[in-house]
Order: structure tokens, then sequence, then C-alpha cells
């Protein structure tokens, strides 16, 4: 079997798919919070993608990808069999696991994935977990069995009502509060608006809140300094004393500032992809 090879390919929904992949060496060392950086093809962008889950005996890794540039666009079109070109990792200092008594994994949209290996962390740890889910729409909602499965509580909110309660994580949140349940920790993923605010709610109502940041980030080695963002006021690098930081101090307002520069030119990028190319994904 050669390295980088899809074992598997599942789409989840119309934009994000699961995706098994042979990498012995990754799948022997990987641990809960880090991340792998994909790349498709020669002379294309190096893509970091969080660890979903991982088999060190049949030498397997799996991530999850949405499509929301040309890039991840691309690597959604493999097909079962083909190869990246190259699987970098595992990156990043996983996340610190312990007994910390009642914890919530927070995840919105694909971040529901992305916290599902640190959900089954804290559980083997000990932890009671309740998992709080979010999506704007009920096909955007993602391992929802999974997670029930796994975790001792799961709640879901969409913004729409469409599954679950109606309203956003933050909501279910203070539900959660409001009907009795301390919690001691929060892990939040997700875009960065929804950790912003959830991070706030949880400080105001005393859980201790940490966030997986995703800001710009190319090399993966903290030698090019693009993924640095501000926590306790410093200049930290996520790529490798992160992704994970303690979310009380986090400039959220800076990393929003600093990963929506590019976005007219990804927008225009993906355009010109779409225009050229015919989806083999088996979505459409």
């Amino acid at each position: 079997m050669q390295e980088n090879t899809i074992l598997v390919k599942e789409p989840l929904n119309s934009a994000v798919v699961k995706f098994v992949i042979y990498k012995p060496l990754i799948a022997r060392s990987a641990k809960a919070g880090q991340f792998v950086i994909l790349r498709g093809r020669e002379g294309g962008e190096r893509v970091p993608v969080t660890l979903v889950d991982w088999d060190s005996e049949k030498g397997t890794i799996t991530v999850i990808i949405q499509a929301i540039g040309k890039s991840t666009a691309m690597f959604n079109s493999l097909k079962q069999g083909e190869q990246f070109l190259n699987v970098a990792g595992p990156l990043g200092t996983p996340v610190e696991i312990k007994n910390y008594g009642t914890v919530a994994v927070v995840g919105g949209g694909v971040g529901i994935a992305e916290v599902y290996p640190i959900a089954r962390a804290l559980k083997e740890a000990g932890n009671r977990v309740i998992a709080v889910l979010g999506a704007r729409t009920q096909e955007l909602l993602i391992l929802e069995n999974e997670m029930t499965e796994l975790c001792d509580k799961t709640v879901c909110a969409t913004d729409d009502g469409s599954h679950g309660m109606k309203g956003m994580v933050t909501d279910a949140i203070q539900a959660l509060h409001d009907g009795g349940e301390k919690i001691n920790a929060g892990f939040i993923i997700g875009p960065i608006p929804m950790m912003k605010f959830t991070a706030r709610l949880m400080d105001k109502l005393g859980i201790t809140p940490y966030a997986s940041l995703n800001p710009i980030m190319l090399d993966g080695t903290g030698m090019c300094g693009c993924c640095r963002v501000t926590v306790e006021g410093k200049v930290r690098f996520a790529c490798v004393e992160g992704p994970m930081f303690p979310a009380r101090t986090i400039d959220f307002d800076e990393l929003i500032r600093r990963t929506s520069e590019y976005k007219p030119l990804e927008k225009e990028s993906l355009e010109n992809f779409q225009k050229d190319h015919v989806c083999k994904c088996g979505l459409h």
C-alpha cells in the first residue's frame, strides 16, 4: 500500500467529505488536538486539517474536509484510490488531557469533527463529557450519532431550528447552566465569532474556556510566522504552541482581521476553479 492513498471517501453533506488515508507513521504517533498539512498536487497550497481519528494497527488517519476554497474543493474532488501528494504531521501541541470533572466540547459546523477526538480523550480520562453541536441547518450538522454514542449528553442547536433547539451554541450552553449543569471546562472549535462569544459566555458562567485557533498557516513549524496570534498580550504561534489555547485572553478580533485579509482572493480563485472544473466527488 502506497502512503497518502485514500482508502475511504465518504461525503457527509454537500460540502463536507470524510477521508481515511493510509499514513502509518502519523497513525502511530497522533494525539488529540493535533493536525496534518495536506497538499494535493505539485505547486498546490498547503492546507492544515485537524486529525479526527487514527488507527495505529491499520496505519490509517481520518480527516474531514469542508470545501470552502479552491484547494479544499480540489481535495474533495479526489477519488478513493487516488493520493494526496503530501501529508505532513502530526503537527501542533496535543490538548492537555486530564480529569477536569464535567467538560463541554463545543463544535460548530465542521468543528464538530475536530472536537470529536478531544471528546474521546477526555472521556477516556474519566471526565463527564457534554457535547454541544451547532450548525446553520440540520444538513450541515455532522457526526451527531458518533458524538451521542461517545458523550454523556449531547445537545444540538441549529440557527433555523431544523434540528435540536433553535438558536446558537451559546443558547445551548446557557440552557445547560440554567438547568443546573456544573461545567468545569469547555473546549471550543468552530467559526471564529462562535468561539469568541462562546468563550466570553463560559468565562461569565465560571467555566474555563479553551479554543482551537485557525489562523493563516504556511509551514506548520513556526518558522514563517504566518500563524501568529495574540494570547495574554503575547505573540504565540498556533502551529507549534497551539492550536488550542486558553480562550479568556485570546485576541479574537485580531484573528478575525488577519483571517479575512485574503477572502476576496480566495473567493475569486474558487470561482475560477468552479468554472473550469467538472465535479468528480459524486455530490452533484
